[in-house]
């Protein structure tokens, strides 16, 4: 972006010229085209995805491992950080560089190739017991994930926009305070799995009905973003019940990247609602 007046080079979002201190025109909002078409790639992709890498955390639980395979709690944990906050840079790369290439995509072709590759990156993570290949399966949900939220990001204003700041800071709020908590009170999140899952289920469902029928999902972005907000919680201290392998750590932390990213998308769209 540049200054009309003087021509020098400014930040998106920016109201005045550092260089003249000229006020800035606003950025042109997005197309209702186009905002409405990445609320429906957003719109229950997640939600599908989380649901289908329950099974996977269900055997993980269950599985036997040789203590050669254990780390210490410490390196089991940094491991899953560091694969957390790789994930989400990815992620903010992506939407700063290519938020508006998604919306030349076909939307057909890219329901396909996100269907595909986040069910592949699954299974290849679920099945998987190599810490690298699991890497790869993580990678394979990331980016085709990353291009829903890019698409969403851009069709709100772009990485600048005071909108999509807000809803990354909430975002981080929520995270570190599930997360607190979860350590707080492990007993308290040990009870939500089943009821969780029935919920997650049942947004899934309802989502579908309400995107075929044309109905507004405002209550249910609601209702999906407490319910991922209790996941953020129940995935870190389910997290710490699994044995603590390299795999295990980076299968974690594909759990906790899904809460985050579904979390992201439906705050951004509470967000733009109120605004």
């Amino acid at each position: 972006m540049f200054c009309p007046h003087c021509g020098s080079p400014v930040k998106d979002g920016s109201k005045f010229c550092t260089e003249c201190g000229a006020p800035l025109p606003a950025a042109p909002a997005a197309p209702a085209a186009q905002r409405a078409r990445a609320d429906q790639l957003a719109s229950g992709a997640g939600s599908a995805a989380l649901l289908l890498g329950s099974a996977a955390r269900k055997a993980r639980l269950a599985q036997v491992v040789s203590e050669d395979q254990l780390v210490s709690a410490r390196t089991y944990n940094v491991i899953m950080i560091g694969v957390l906050l790789w994930g989400l840079l990815v992620n903010v790369v992506m939407c700063a560089t290519l938020g508006g290439a998604v919306s030349r995509i076909n939307p057909i072709v890219f329901l396909i190739l996100y269907v595909a590759c986040s069910i592949g990156g699954i299974v290849i993570a679920g099945k998987s017991d190599k810490p690298l290949l699991s890497f790869l399966g993580y990678n394979m949900v990331v980016v085709p994930f990353g291009l829903v939220i890019a698409s969403l990001v851009d069709a709100y204003g772009g990485v600048g926009s005071e909108l999509v700041r807000d809803a990354f800071v909430y975002t981080m709020l929520v995270t570190l305070g599930m997360a607190a908590a979860a350590v707080a009170f492990p007993e308290l999140f040990a009870k939500l799995g089943g009821a969780l899952l029935g919920v997650l289920i049942g947004l899934v469902l309802c989502e579908i009905v309400l995107l075929l029928f044309g109905v507004s999902q405002a209550v249910s972005d609601w209702i999906a973003a407490g319910l991922f907000s209790l996941y953020i919680g129940y995935d870190v201290y389910r997290s710490q019940r699994f044995p603590r392998t390299v795999d295990n750590a980076v299968d974690c932390a594909l759990d906790v990247y899904l809460d985050i990213a579904n979390l992201f998308l439906r705050i951004l769209r509470l967000l733009s609602r109120k605004k």
